[in-house]
């Protein structure tokens, strides 16, 4: 209390040590108030999975699941939005186990990122001729500086850019695929 004593100390306006006071106690119990509220949210978290959601201001969801038809469950994905080159890759990978660990096949919608959850969709719009793809990501890739997608062969067709080798492009997230419950 060093601070309060010489706020009241002689020679000094002793009327204006009382609201000092007051503000730095009506502090003390704001920042009391924000570390009770983190706490709470931190017990939270524990119990219920939630995403972090921009469309309502970042405040915390609990996570829906659906089931396809072939009984695998996915969640919507968080917004994820990527924009940059895409490439292709095919021949030399075709018959060759994905990380995924499924057999790559050139002539299916499939692409490789190097963060985005094995067995989730995106979605990837060519932003030169507007054309777009819905592709599941099964492998890790690109490995090439200034990529951020390696299409499959049949993906690249689909976007025009076989021929080219590469586009600029949009990646979204659409969903991510969740371990089955069965």
């Amino acid at each position: 209390m060093f601070l309060f004593g010489r706020l009241s100390a002689p020679g000094r306006v002793a009327k204006k040590a009382p609201v000092i006071k007051l503000v730095i106690v009506s502090m003390m119990a704001q920042s009391c108030t924000a570390i009770s509220g983190l706490s709470e949210k931190n017990d939270q978290s524990l119990a219920l999975p939630q995403v972090r959601s921009e469309s309502n201001g970042g405040e915390a969801n609990v996570q829906k699941t659906t089931t396809s038809p072939d009984g695998r469950k996915k969640k919507p994905a968080a917004k994820h939005n990527l924009n940059g080159t895409a490439s292709w890759y095919g021949p030399r990978f075709h018959g060759k186990k994905t990380a995924s660990g499924e057999i790559y096949d050139q002539n299916k919608l499939t692409a490789a990122h190097k963060t985005l959850p094995l067995g989730s969709k995106a979605r990837v719009t060519n932003l030169d001729n507007g054309s777009a793809v819905e592709v599941e990501i099964n492998d890790r890739g690109p490995f090439i500086e200034g990529r951020i997608i390696d299409l499959s062969r049949a993906a690249a067709r689909a976007l025009g850019f076989v021929e080219s080798g590469t586009a600029p492009v949009r990646v979204e997230l659409i969903a991510e695929e969740t371990a089955s419950n069965n």
